[in-house]
């Protein structure tokens, strides 16, 4: 969808992009594909927003942080812990909201959603 100020795409810093791929495949069920410049780039399960994996680039620190919506945080977590993630941030630090944050293969500062259930 074409829509005035939705973010489209989503450039991340890789030391392995083949291994960031890999990660974000197995936990989040992103799709991975191969561009026409031969770099290896990721689609959301959404469709709508879609990225490449940068090697060489330093990952990012604390300030912008991209948030990926997940129906069971714990579950996610569990699966971020068997593969590699260090977690930084545990379920209940941001009070009223059920996230979490995680550090990826890169390096790079990321967090989990959970949408609360009424």
């Amino acid at each position: 969808m074409d829509k005035d100020g939705k973010i489209c795409y989503i450039e991340m810093p890789a030391t392995d992009a083949a291994r960031s791929a890999d990660f974000y495949s197995r936990i989040f069920g992103w799709k991975i594909r191969k561009r026409g410049d031969g770099a290896t780039a990721f689609d959301d399960t959404t469709g709508q927003v879609s990225g490449a994996f940068i090697p060489g680039r330093p990952p990012q620190e604390a300030g912008l942080v991209v948030y990926i919506m997940v129906d069971d945080a714990e579950a996610t977590l569990e699966k971020l812990k068997a593969n590699d993630a260090a977690i930084v941030q545990p379920i209940g630090g941001d009070p009223g909201e059920i996230t979490a944050r995680f550090r990826d293969p890169a390096g790079n500062l990321m967090a989990i959603y959970q949408t609360p259930k009424p």
